[in-house]
């Protein structure tokens, strides 16, 4: 799995005048070592070049903008922070003319009651609703801390700077996203249509390959090419492959091989990819493995064409820096009504697994025969925290919507074939009647990790509709 890389954030140091300016320096001075001590990069104005390198006259607020320009390519997100009331308009101005559309966090230093004085007051609290109120006159979207009020140096706000963190990646990394479509839409998966225009105003391209193509690539390969010979050896080292013929071993090496240069070819991140039965009957494997793989290495892949379902794969593994899967809401759990079976046949992760090897796929075996479908990764899925995601476009009505949510795997005993785990969802029944009333798919993205608050806030930004369960208060 790749390391989590550095986030970098535009500061805007607020400042008023009238109310003790010398906390605007002091404030400066904790947030850049905060966000430091976080491991993140702060661009921020130097005392040279306004004082105490806060933002309050317009003049200032060019000069941020100019430095957040200047450095545009590398800011995740934008940090307002209020050690005392604050210019709201000098905030939201050097916003504006900086041109920046990434996420925005504002932050109020908390006052001390017992230092309260005109040489001490802060009155960020109430700052805090001016700089809003102008954020939201000039059509900036903005995020909130948990608490009104946070100190920099709190736990709070510590949590609150890893989940807006979070919901920069998830921003960034969906801008100019291209995702690849590997084979047509299965004709008996309907729930998996989508519109490819409803997601390109989003900025999210979808480019397409037919199978005739792989297939035909793959046919000019050799068993010995390097790629080939590269991806058999990654397969060997990555899943336990006993039992499994050479033959199929070197075919899934090939499907590997064409699929990485086309991909890397065509600029393409995130894959969706057609199996159901086209790839057993005229290839003679299933694509589980090199799916699983190329998911494990956070570049996720969705089985059946599921391009929303891999978008939504990606939101979560953006978030959290660890692998996501594509799981069917698929079973009752005896009689627990907030328990359930996520499984799939199946092309998960590793990172999934308690433990996981290479075998058939039962369910095609039947129509194809066993031989022609080896390359599923089998295991039980291990316990932990999760976090859920389904984003989908809703053509009927032009928008992108979608829900998420958290709840864990457990280790209830479960015996079945394919990968499979025991869900436990808070209110499931609830959840349960939300999908089917609205009329999303079988299909969720699962991740390890606590990250849907920052999905749920990405959707926002995205301009996408997003509903939480359960309900959050805000």
């Amino acid at each position: 799995m790749a390391a989590q890389r550095v986030m970098t954030f535009g500061v805007v140091v607020g400042n008023r005048g009238f109310f003790p300016d010398q906390l605007a320096k002091t404030g400066r001075e904790e947030i850049i070592q905060v966000l430091e001590a976080a491991g993140a990069r702060a661009i921020v104005l130097s005392p040279e070049e306004s004082k105490f390198g806060a933002v309050e006259t317009y003049t200032e607020s060019q000069r941020c903008a100019e430095l957040f320009k200047k450095h545009a390519d590398e800011i995740d997100g934008i940090i307002v922070t209020l050690p005392n009331f604050g210019e709201e308009r000098g905030i939201v101005d050097a916003i504006r003319l900086s041109g920046l559309k990434v996420p925005v966090l504002v932050q109020a230093t908390p006052d001390r009651s017992d230092a309260m004085t005109i040489a001490t007051r802060r009155d960020s609290f109430c700052g805090k609703m001016s700089a809003c109120n102008n954020l939201m006159q000039y059509g900036i979207p903005y995020s909130l801390t948990t608490l009104h009020t946070e100190s920099l140096s709190s736990p709070e706000f510590k949590a609150d700077l890893e989940w807006f963190s979070a919901v920069c990646r998830i921003v960034k990394g969906l801008k100019n996203l291209r995702i690849g479509a590997i084979g047509a839409r299965p004709t008996a998966f309907n729930t998996v249509r989508y519109s490819e225009r409803l997601l390109e105003t989003s900025g999210i391209t979808v480019e397409t390959i037919d199978l005739s193509e792989i297939f035909g690539r793959i046919a000019r390969l050799k068993d010995n090419d390097d790629a080939v010979q590269a991806k058999l050896a990654a397969i060997k080292a990555y899943v336990s492959t006993a039992g499994i013929a050479e033959e199929a071993l070197v075919k899934m090496a090939k499907l590997g091989a064409v699929v990485d240069g086309w991909m890397k070819q065509s600029h393409i991140g995130v894959s969706a990819v057609q199996c159901w039965t086209s790839m057993e009957e005229f290839f003679g494997v299933v694509p589980c493995t090199i799916m699983s793989m190329m998911s494990n290495k956070l570049l996720p892949s969705a089985c059946e064409v599921d391009v929303p379902g891999v978008l939504s794969m990606y939101m979560l593994a953006l978030a959290s820096g660890t692998p996501s899967a594509l799981l069917d809401w698929n079973n009752n759990y005896g009689g627990d009504p907030n328990k359930c079976v996520c499984f799939h046949c199946s092309n998960l992760p590793k990172h999934f697994f308690k433990d996981v090897r290479m075998d058939y796929q039962e369910i095609i075996a039947g129509t194809v025969g066993k031989l022609n479908t080896f390359g599923t990764c089998v295991g039980r899925v291990k316990s932990g925290v999760m976090s859920y995601a389904r984003f989908s476009t809703d053509d009927r009505r032009g928008v992108i919507r979608g829900y998420t949510g958290a709840g864990r795997f457990t280790d209830d005993p479960l015996e079945t074939f394919g990968g499979a785990g025991v869900a436990e969802i808070p209110q499931l029944q609830k959840l349960l009647r939300y999908i089917c009333r609205e009329g999303f798919e079988h299909h969720v993205a699962a991740n390890f990790s606590d990250v849907s608050k920052a999905v749920h806030e990405a959707a926002r930004y995205l301009g996408w509709e997003s509903h939480y369960h359960p309900e959050l208060e805000d």
